[in-house]
């Protein structure tokens, strides 16, 4: 950790997440004892991780638009005091279920409005080379204090009750603001115009869709965090169910998982250098289901810790994968929308998967529920061979390329004005039209990601040498944005190859439609 700011915000997160799963503790531990306790516990997940499915994106729209050091340090304070809050009613002798899952709502908003601001500064605090290494670190800040947290929060549950750790987790935000507020972040430089949000929401989701790299990685998300869910969900009932442990014991769990985790981000860099991604994520599929049979078969809590030393290694192994892989792939205008995106099919399978499994151990036993999961952990490591992680995702040029030159109108379009229609000219020779028309297949899919609403591609009837290509962008600002800073260096290549192919190219010609574009003043 050579990078000074990053060192400092590194720690400064460390402090605050060893106050989150403390909190965690003591929420959930509120409840074991509670009517209805297989349904409730469970929803401590889901009260967190609910509101990612709701504000990710638009928390991406945000820090995309805005200054992500700024809006990091707003949200930031808001937690604190939702955290206070949460402390001095629970002093208070108010904190009902419904009052603490409310308050763990707000909480849960906070740190979805945040999630996507986070990730997408990481590479502005480290080199590319270095993000996979970057993500490995902040993934083990937040394992290390998995390892060390609960144990503390167990054991001050134990012995004073819940309040302490609520109050603890409210200081613990403090030093992050501290940090950011002394982060002299660089005035960013870009040719790329501000987006209102709506157009924001639409350049993002539409970049998502046509973006086949990164529907994989949500997929692999998904079918790895909805099985997975369920250990974590349950994991309170089997402690004070099966396994006899009281908080302490149950913080002791939490700190085996989060152990296992430190483990494998320190391990992670070698198996990286000798195994694929894919490999990577059968393998710790497989450990995790394993890790939820022996925690719904077997009673004895030395065997479980174990076991569950090696699910944090699996766990840990997955999230850095998918989340490195993803911030490989995406492009800087677009980054936080892309990982809030990701947000919410990740947290959001986590939630929806906690509140499922809570509903199934209460009608099923723990035991059915978790081998349940256990086998919908091995097809998830088996999917692999139909449904892998490209292997292209760390060679993907993804720095700004301005190889589109400027247009040349006679007229003078206001930003709005559009739907722009863009046609461009190829002459290409017979012989070589098919591989032409599939390298432009790939061409197409740069188009839609970066503003297209529409493509397709023509052969002239009278000249069959002549190949017109044509796209729709909605406004005429957002083609300039196109010009100006979303394109890539990965989209330059394709249309290199495709160009290679072709005999000339024969220019491009940008339409309006009429009335809309108004010619300069003399």
């Amino acid at each position: 950790m050579a990078r000074p700011v990053f060192r400092a915000l590194w720690i400064a997160q460390l402090g605050s997440n060893l106050g989150t799963w403390m909190q965690m503790v003591g929420a959930q531990w509120m409840l074991v004892s509670a009517p209805n306790a297989a349904t409730l516990v469970p929803l401590v997940q889901t009260a967190g991780l609910l509101p990612a499915v709701f504000l990710s994106v638009p928390a991406g729209i945000l820090a995309d638009a805005l200054n992500r050091r700024g809006l990091l340090v707003a949200v930031q304070t808001g937690m604190a005091v939702a955290a206070a809050a949460l402390a001095v009613v629970t002093a208070l002798g108010a904190t009902d279920p419904a009052v603490l899952l409310l308050l763990l709502f707000v909480l849960g908003c906070g740190q979805a409005l945040a999630g996507p601001a986070w990730q997408a500064v990481q590479p502005e605090l480290v080199p590319r080379a270095q993000i996979p290494a970057a993500v490995a670190l902040g993934s083990m800040s937040i394992n290390v204090a998995r390892a060390v947290g609960p144990a503390v929060g167990g054991v001050l549950v134990a012995w004073s009750g819940p309040t302490a750790v609520f109050a603890i987790n409210a200081v613990s935000f403090a030093g992050v603001v501290a940090v950011l507020l002394a982060w002299h972040r660089p005035v960013a430089t870009t040719t790329l115009r501000a987006e209102r949000a709506v157009p924001a929401l639409r350049a993002g989701t539409r970049y998502v869709r046509y973006a086949p790299i990164v529907r994989r990685l949500f997929l692999r998300s998904v079918l790895f965090v909805v099985p997975a869910s369920a250990l974590w969900a349950l994991l309170p009932l089997a402690a004070s169910g099966p396994l006899g442990l009281g908080s302490a014991g149950y913080g002791i769990l939490l700190g085996a998982l989060g152990l296992g985790a430190v483990i494998g981000a320190v391990g992670l860099p070698a198996l990286r250098a000798r195994h694929t991604a894919n490999q990577v994520l059968a393998a710790s599929g497989t450990v995790f289901a394993g890790a939820c049979a022996v925690l719904g078969l077997v009673g004895d809590p030395l065997v479980v810790s174990a076991t569950l030393l090696l699910a944090g290694a699996a766990w840990l192994a997955v999230l850095s994968t998918l989340n490195a892989s993803l911030q490989l792939v995406l492009p800087e205008w677009v980054r936080a929308r892309g990982l809030g995106a990701y947000l919410v099919v990740f947290m959001g399978g986590q939630a929806l998967g906690s509140f499922l499994w809570g509903l199934v151990a209460g009608a099923a036993g723990l035991t059915a529920t978790l081998l349940t999961a256990a086998a919908g952990l091995l097809l998830c490591a088996l999917s692999v061979l139909w449904w892998p992680v490209p292997a292209a995702t760390e060679h993907l040029d993804r720095t700004p390329s301005l190889h589109w030159p400027e247009p040349m109108l006679l007229v003078e379009p206001h930003p709005d004005d559009g739907p722009v229609l863009v046609i461009k000219t190829y002459r290409v020779a017979p012989d070589r039209l098919a591989p032409f028309l599939t390298a432009l297949d790939a061409v197409r899919e740069s188009r839609r990601r970066t503003g297209a609403m529409d493509w397709s591609v023509y052969q002239d009837g009278a000249d069959p040498e002549r190949i017109v290509e044509l796209f729709a962008v909605r406004s005429w600002g957002e083609h300039l944005s196109q010009h100006g800073g979303r394109l890539t260096g990965a989209d330059r290549d394709l249309e290199a190859a495709a160009e290679a192919l072709a005999r000339e190219s024969l220019g491009v010609r940008h339409l309006f439609p009429p009335g809309t574009a108004t010619a300069p003043p003399p």
